[in-house]
């Protein structure tokens, strides 16, 4: 059986913990941010996780990440 790709827009931008949650980082924080409030902005700046629905389809573009 050959192997599955891995679909590289997905990897360059997700990766996985250790525990097996899928991190990101936010959008919304590149231009027009004059009009983003301070507070929106601090928030964008953290650490994402893609929910547990959203995962699952997301392991299925990484197949060869570190997903438990």
């Amino acid at each position: 059986m050959p192997k599955i790709k891995t679909h590289k827009a997905a990897a360059k931008r997700f990766s996985f913990t250790s525990t097996g949650k899928i991190k990101l980082k936010h959008t919304n924080l590149r231009h027009k941010l004059g009009g983003k409030t301070t507070k929106r902005k601090r928030g964008l700046r953290q650490t994402g996780y893609l929910s547990d629905s959203m995962a699952a389809q997301m392991k299925k573009q990484l197949p060869y990440g570190n997903a438990k």
